[in-house]
């Protein structure tokens, strides 16, 4: 696979700690199916450290963006996120893929119930922006947990695209905080506030992603309810 080598063309932050990094295509044959992610190589950086200068990183825009895809990611001290955070803009980068099937199934009939930790919300966002701008007919749950309201990354975009989609249901819930003005719901993701929206909890396609602890608790719970290993697509974000 030949790599491609994109510019940065913007950063801006999306929630406490998270930045969106925007690079441009233009003139590219690079395209993406919504859900997947890419490596993203820094090419001689200033700093580096034991971890290396390239991570995965899943693409949260539209693969209807023209000119340039999108990644998000917590800030957390590394040599990679400091390079990616303060390198100036027009400093291109080295691109792998897209890889990954985290992407749509191809029976609309069936729901799709989007769990999602963090900055595991990620390739949810791609997938989600992608099906409200086609008008598809696929019926979708987003369970999005964080801490708190400063933390939830893009949320504003979920909020808007619910009332575009009538096939679209956001369930945000914080669990370290009780923020008065927080519009939405309380608590983690269990099987009680799944219930509340789903009629059969075997029917849909579950999409996990977030830190590793979340996903296998989720599978766990999914599992002691006799969901089908076939019915659950999962993705484990690192401290990366």
């Amino acid at each position: 696979m030949e790599p491609f080598y994109f510019p940065l063309k913007d950063r801006r932050e999306v929630a406490q700690d998270t930045i969106e990094f925007i690079f441009d295509t233009s003139g590219s044959t690079f395209n993406f199916t919504a859900g997947q992610y890419v490596n993203i190589g820094l090419i001689d950086p200033p700093i580096t450290d034991q971890r290396g200068n390239s991570r995965s990183m899943s693409i949260c825009s539209s693969p209807n963006s023209v000119g340039y895809f999108a990644t998000a990611m917590r800030i957390r001290p590394s040599a990679y996120k400091t390079n990616l955070k303060t390198m100036p803009l027009g400093t291109k980068v080295k691109v792998l893929g897209p890889f990954g099937h985290f992407t749509l199934k191809e029976d609309l009939t069936r729901p799709i119930v989007f769990l999602a930790g963090g900055i595991g919300i990620t390739p949810m966002r791609s997938i989600i922006e992608y099906v409200t701008q086609e008008q598809l007919s696929q019926r979708i749950f987003l369970f999005y947990s964080n801490r708190n309201p400063e933390s939830s990354a893009f949320i504003k975009d979920f909020e808007n695209w619910e009332k575009e989609n009538p096939n679209f249901t956001l369930i945000a819930t914080i669990t370290d905080s009780t923020d008065k003005n927080w519009i939405h719901k309380y608590g983690r993701i269990d099987q009680n506030l799944l219930s509340r929206y789903l009629k059969n909890l075997n029917e849909p396609f579950y999409y996990i992603a977030g830190p590793a602890v979340m996903v296998q608790g989720m599978v766990e719970m999914l599992r002691s309810l006799e969901v089908p290993s076939e019915n659950l697509v999962t993705e484990q974000f690192g401290g990366y």
